[in-house]
């Protein structure tokens, strides 16, 4: 199921992210929004800890990741909050979907939304 992840995978608009659902044991995709940095996929939910994919990564963090036409298996984590690596996924996401830019206030969604991370196996 893993692909080795080409270059320019993370100029994708969209990736889909499939967990398994925490009650119910199925598998459950949505369609985020993303960066890719390295190996590691980076997520923001807009819903914050309630988001049905925040905890269904939580209860199982054994997911499965669709960049284009490419599949990864991944584990899902937590950035340190606060720390050098969620800040940078913040920026980043605000940068590549808002326009954001260095010495600019982030939106309250690239400030305040839950960060996941996929670490992707190649």
């Amino acid at each position: 199921m893993t692909s080795p992840i080409p270059s320019g995978a993370g100029d994708e608009l969209y990736a889909w992210l499939t967990t398994t659902g925490r009650r119910t044991g199925l598998p459950r995709t949505v369609e985020l929004w993303f960066v890719l940095k390295g190996k590691t996929l980076y997520l923001l939910s807009g819903g914050g800890e309630r988001a049905h994919w925040v905890l269904n990564a939580g209860a199982d963090p054994r997911v499965s990741v669709r960049m284009g036409s490419s599949d990864y298996t991944g584990v899902a984590r937590r950035p340190e909050p606060g720390g050098d690596e969620e800040i940078n996924a913040r920026q980043s996401m605000a940068a590549k979907y808002q326009g954001w830019q260095e010495g600019r206030a982030l939106s309250s969604w690239a400030a305040r939304s839950t960060c996941l991370a996929v670490d992707l196996a190649e």
